[in-house]
């Protein structure tokens, strides 16, 4: 049996069979596919899957007459063929634990895991590599994760608040794509708007902090679960790796009065890291200021009143994108 390559959004009656496919399996669509890879049988029924949504391969399944002959193997070099034309310069995949061995053999390298997951990728050295570029600093170090998109004054006041309370602050930008700006338009906005905070050091976290991304969690039906298993991996990740490496024993984040998923991440934070000798720092968000605003005004044409909203650099970006996409 072949494998065929659709490119999505799929044709309704190909979506149809994918998806109740995938539901036979455990697994449900998170909807973001880029490309999704099908293997069919005569009667063009559904047998073997996988998926490529950006830099992240997921939702495999297999039908179980066919589990050993090869057709797992088959689905994911097609989805490495397609992504290598693409132009996809690193691929991640994040799946049960117990799938582990089966990408092992396949040129997967674990990451991280929890008893839920496993976040892996197709290069030896790739996280080893960006935490050893990471440069090391004396004394008290904290960490905060930015998405920054915009950069706010909402967010500048939480590195300044954490820079006061520690030797060394660890901004890292949030490296995925945004709804807005690009993650280097986010980076630089956040530099810029911190250039007064001798202690701050804004760092690019190559999508391995709070990406959507590489936490995909399409094998767990109930969403809400599926939420608190991206949650673990990613703090897993941060308290079992960076953090130690770093010498980051702060975590400072904005109160989230918006945002459930945000908010239950942030309660998961203050489970986890402390024991691994981690403090979690919450500080009162200021209620009159949002990205998410700022966004809105730009959108309906009215950048000047999100001036009073972000830092004067910040501002400037904004200025600039409207006149790029006028």
């Amino acid at each position: 049996m072949d494998v065929s390559l659709f490119y999505t959004p799929l044709s309704k009656r190909l979506e149809i069979r994918y998806k109740n496919f995938l539901s036979s399996a455990g697994l449900r669509d998170e909807g973001d596919a880029d490309v999704v890879a099908l293997m069919t049988d005569d009667d063009f029924n559904v047998v073997a899957c996988g998926a490529r949504a950006g830099h992240t391969l997921k939702q495999f399944a297999v039908s179980p007459d066919l589990e050993g002959e090869g057709a797992f193997a088959t689905v994911l070099s097609e989805l490495l063929s397609e992504a290598a034309r693409a132009g996809e310069r690193r691929l991640f995949v994040c799946t049960k634990p117990k799938n582990g061995a089966m990408f092992r053999s396949l040129g997967f390298y674990p990451i991280t895991e929890t008893k839920d997951a496993v976040l892996m990728e197709d290069r030896k050295n790739g996280f080893s590599d960006w935490l050893g570029s990471m440069p090391r600093y004396e004394g008290t170090c904290g960490a905060i994760v930015v998405n920054g998109d915009p950069f706010t004054r909402g967010h500048l006041y939480l590195c300044e608040y954490a820079a006061k309370h520690c030797d060394a602050l660890y901004v890292f930008s949030v490296s995925e794509p945004g709804s807005m700006f690009s993650p280097e338009e986010r980076y630089e906005m956040l530099r810029a708007g911190t250039t007064h905070l001798p202690n701050c050091h804004v760092e690019h976290t190559d999508e391995y902090l709070v990406s959507r991304e590489t936490f995909p969690a399409y094998f767990i039906r109930d969403e809400e679960h599926a939420d608190r298993v991206k949650a673990d991996l990613d703090i897993e990740l941060f308290r079992k790796r960076i953090a130690p490496a770093l010498h980051i024993t702060k975590r400072f984040v904005g109160e989230e009065p918006f945002s459930p998923t945000t908010r239950a991440y942030n309660e998961r934070m203050k489970e986890l890291l402390p024991e691994s000798g981690i403090e979690l720092i919450e500080i009162p968000r200021l209620l009159s200021i949002s990205a998410s605003r700022v966004r809105a005004l730009i959108r309906e044409g009215k950048p000047e009143e999100a001036k009073d909203l972000v830092p004067e650099t910040t501002y400037d970006a904004i200025l600039r994108y409207v006149s790029r996409n006028a």
